[in-house]
């Protein structure tokens, strides 16, 4: 018995050394956690002593937030992106709301966009811009041209509310005014005589779901006050805040947002302007690990501090391509963020590349450490408008 003891022993101390990384893979423990509302999270995260040698680790520790999707899959949880808007340096060159909606499309490549800001003060709002005035001047010269019977439409002018067909454009606009308009009015006042619940469900039906009525108007009435810029940015599901009419009004607006917004804990923000104001925000965003994307003319003081820069004219065009949005990392090379998730056999072998002879292995390039800044001194805009956007008015 002690002859194989020994055998045993002698065996065990001329096995080799297992290969240095075989020690060292990162070990994955999944959490899962019910909160409040009854629903399941899973968190993956990376052992705290193992997590500085992971070639796709942000800091000390990295934990992926899972939670179920519809099918009752865990996948990562989605980003949280907001967009913030100078109107005041960088209004739309074309129509607002195909504008508004191109920018989101953006923004949604790089999670889920939980909040759209536009700020300006009231002479955003009152300013005809080149291309309003010239289509204007068009559409006035194509109407008199029917009216004198020198141009004759091809096909008849319908009513979108009603479906009657009118010869000219200004026939159609005057029966839309004296009927449509005149039982808009009456709505309105009767809504006003209401209060509580009834006031809500006649303004659900009979105002804000009257969706030909809005159409129709956003092509027949002319706005008494500028071009409908607040109203078109609204539908497409933006925010919009007028300032009072003071110096950097809008940016310390944007500032106090921007800091609400990191607080909150999001991912990405995307900045549309080219004021160099709001570098500040930008290095303080970079410091506690935000992404940052600016949208702009100019690839200058505010670009080299964001992760990304994307020139407005091919935005507002649809220009932009998956290609155009890839990211610079934190450490000058190109990294795509569109995974979602790891995958352990690529990680595996990017371990084994990175490590060569004894125990020799590189510094991650993200091991930063995030700075900690007072947020006491800002306050968020929790103002809202509540006003009805009327067209005829």
């Amino acid at each position: 018995m002690n002859l194989l003891c020994k055998s045993i022993e002698t065996l065990n101390l001329n096995l080799p050394p297992p290969p240095p990384f075989l020690h060292q893979i990162p070990l994955y423990s999944f959490k899962f956690t019910t909160t409040a509302t009854s629903s399941r999270q899973c968190r993956r995260s990376i052992t705290p002593s193992l997590a500085s040698d992971h070639p796709f680790s942000p800091a000390s520790t990295s934990d992926i937030d899972m939670v179920p999707n519809k099918e009752g899959i865990f996948t990562a949880k989605p980003k949280k992106v907001v967009i913030l808007w100078d109107l005041d340096n960088k209004p739309p060159r074309g129509p607002p709301y195909d504008a508004a909606m191109a920018l989101k499309h953006i923004a949604n490549h790089f999670g889920e966009v939980v909040d759209v800001s536009a700020y300006a003060n009231r002479h955003a709002f009152i300013h005809l811009p080149h291309w309003v005035v010239q289509q204007r001047r068009d559409q006035r010269h194509q109407n008199i041209l029917e009216r004198k019977g020198v141009v004759t439409p091809s096909e008849p002018y319908i009513c979108s509310v009603c479906g009657r067909k009118c010869k000219t454009k200004l026939d159609l606009t005057k029966h839309f005014k004296q009927l449509h308009v005149r039982e808009r009015e009456k709505k309105m006042n009767r809504m006003k005589s209401l209060k509580g619940k009834k006031r809500q469900r006649f303004k659900e039906r009979f105002i804000s779901g009257d969706h030909k009525y809005m159409e129709a108007a956003r092509t027949l009435i002319t706005p008494k006050v500028g071009y409908g810029l607040a109203a078109e940015l609204r539908r497409a599901g933006v925010f919009v805040k007028t300032v009072e009419d003071k110096p950097q009004a809008a940016d310390w607006a944007l500032k106090r947002q921007m800091q609400h917004s990191m607080s909150r804990g999001i991912d990405w923000l995307v900045l549309v302007s080219d004021d160099s104001d709001f570098v500040e925000m930008l290095k303080r965003g970079r410091a506690s690990n935000l992404g940052t994307v600016v949208v702009g003319d100019w690839d200058r003081a505010l670009g080299r501090q964001a992760d990304l820069w994307v020139p407005w004219n091919r935005v507002e065009n649809g220009e932009i391509t998956e290609d155009d949005l890839v990211i610079r990392s934190r450490s000058g090379e190109s990294a795509d963020f569109d995974e979602q998730t790891l995958d352990l056999d690529g990680v595996l072998d990017e371990i084994v590349r990175n490590r060569s002879g004894f125990n020799q292995s590189k510094i991650s390039a993200f091991s930063e450490g995030e700075d900690e800044d007072d947020l006491s001194d800002y306050l968020s805009d929790s103002e809202d408008d509540d006003e009805e956007d009327d067209w005829y008015t």
